[in-house]
């Protein structure tokens, strides 16, 4: 096991495959010769070149389009968003090529692609800058979703999606990139599909994704100080999702808090909520309770950004209310 950087995962799985592919080539703005705007690419064009470390200009609908038509054609591309924010005005590439051309083409094209960078907030971004989309692209049929919540997830997720032969969203965190944790020696692959119990417990299941689960891991931290013990739930892949999972761990504990950042209409925890009320119904002892990011354009302001962003202690309240502790 070795200590890296959130963005030094990133940076390891994409050069291993593309090292093991030359198929594999990385695309997008200030990927190459800035060395990526988070650093993320940093040295990759000094040993790939310019044909497979690829600058493009400030037009997402054009090197998005691009990009599927390389993959349909047999390459494997990444294509990094600078911010999924901008993502938006590639979204006609992403949902009506990239995800349906396996269906549209009865199965004679399929598109490898994976389309990577960073969601949600990331301080004082404001509106535009600071959504997370996560709901949206999983409401895709054709797409795959993950968004890793540590440097080993995201390695050996990011290389399964690579090698995967439909089309990925790969989402991150700006605020994540400089996060330190250990990764395993040696080449490794996380499946796509597949939650991880982060935290074993007994008392009440605690499921989240991404940057929110630095928050449920706090709260749960702080809820052992009470002698409440949390079972913490990493999704890690949104489209699809490990409901197996998520059942079983609240068949035990009885009880289900969601955290997740996007706005609260048509979330991942509405769907999380309404599979367990499902498959679980006479095993909850509480309604299921979700924390979300306000219902509001993201503000500008720092303190209306903390009374917009989910934390920690409301976390703690929302399963101290499921316990009836309050």
């Amino acid at each position: 096991m070795r200590e890296v950087q959130f963005r030094e995962a990133l940076r390891e799985a994409m050069t291993e495959e593309m090292r093991r592919d030359e198929r594999v080539f990385l695309m997008g703005e200030e990927v190459a010769q800035y060395n990526g705007a988070y650093k993320v690419s940093q040295g990759m064009l000094d040993e790939f070149g310019p044909k497979r470390i690829i600058d493009t200009p400030i037009a997402e609908l054009g090197f998005a389009g691009i990009g599927v038509g390389a993959a349909m054609n047999g390459l494997r591309p990444i294509i990094e968003f600078m911010t999924f924010n901008f993502s938006l005005v590639a979204i006609d590439q992403v949902i009506n090529s990239a995800a349906k051309m396996m269906s549209m083409s009865g199965g004679q094209y399929t598109v490898p692609i994976v389309f990577r960078g960073p969601t949600a907030s990331a301080g004082m971004l404001s509106s535009q800058h600071s959504q997370a989309f996560e709901n949206w692209y999983a409401n895709c049929p054709g797409l795959k979703v993950l968004v890793p919540s540590n440097p080993a997830d995201a390695k050996g997720l990011l290389k399964s999606a690579i090698r995967d032969n439909d089309p990925c969203i790969f989402m991150e965190s700006e605020q994540m990139y400089g996060d330190k944790g250990m990764i395993p020696d040696g080449e490794y692959l996380i499946p796509i599909g597949v939650a991880d119990v982060k935290r074993a417990g007994t008392d009440v299941t605690i499921v989240s994704f991404g940057k929110m689960m630095k928050i449920a891991l706090k709260a749960a931290e702080e809820l052992a100080k009470d002698s409440i013990n949390a079972e913490v739930i990493d999704l890690r892949s949104v489209r699809p999702i490990d409901y197996k999972t998520v059942i079983e761990s609240v068949k035990k504990t009885n009880r289900l808090v969601i955290v997740e950042e996007s706005w609260p209409l048509a979330s991942i925890a509405s769907e999380i909520a309404f599979m367990v009320q499902k498959k679980a119904f006479d095993y909850l002892d509480a309604p299921v309770v979700r924390i979300m990011g306000g219902d509001v354009p993201l503000p500008y302001a720092p303190t209306l950004i903390e009374a917009y962003l989910p934390n920690p202690e409301r976390v703690i309240k929302a399963v101290k209310e499921v316990m009836y502790l309050v």
